[in-house]
């Protein structure tokens, strides 16, 4: 893959499960084991999305404790990860943060569960020549208005049987496995 690939988890607009756009809480499931998995796949920047001052100053008190002397002897390879986080108040800071870094702006994909008309393939992603932000959503999925923000919506994770729901970790490693193997 030619172009960098950045994650952003969408905490805000979120759908909760009667489709109503809410906020969701930040988890450290969720912390953790996504900026590994950036980490792997040398994601530059996972940002977390949230529109919360409480759930971004929670973030700040566990990321606080990763770059700590005693967090960094303890586990030094999840302090590396975790030193990748970035919180934003909204798509559009991050999407300007990437922007300055990049001299570009990025392609924006949303990800989702469900069949979208138009959804792009992963292997469109891999031919896509600019940095990507793929959003990831919480809740019960990201809300139509992201998705009709962003430039596209990629097509959903298919397994073998007819249940679909991953979890927002698992989505994520799936996907970012999928654009960068050489198939």
């Amino acid at each position: 893959m030619k172009n960098r690939v950045y994650v952003a988890l969408v905490h805000h607009p979120v759908y909760n499960k009667h489709y109503e756009v809410v906020t969701t809480s930040i988890t450290n499931l969720d912390i953790h084991d996504i900026s590994r998995t950036c980490k792997t796949f040398d994601v530059p920047q996972f940002y977390i999305v949230t529109n919360l001052e409480s759930q971004r100053e929670f973030l700040d008190r566990i990321l606080r404790f990763w770059d700590s002397e005693i967090a960094q002897k303890y586990n030094p390879d999840r302090a590396i990860a975790l030193a990748m986080i970035s919180a934003k108040d909204s798509i559009d800071e991050t999407v300007k943060e990437i922007e300055n870094q990049e001299g570009i702006r990025p392609v924006l994909i949303s990800t989702t569960a469900t069949k979208y008309k138009g959804a792009i393939s992963f292997g469109e992603c891999k031919r896509i020549n600019r940095p990507i932000l793929f959003l990831f959503g919480t809740g019960n999925g990201l809300t139509k208005a992201v998705h009709e923000y962003a430039d596209f919506t990629l097509e959903p994770i298919q397994g073998i049987s007819g249940y679909n729901h991953l979890s927002v970790r698992s989505a994520v490693a799936i996907v970012l496995d999928r654009i960068t193997s050489e198939k």
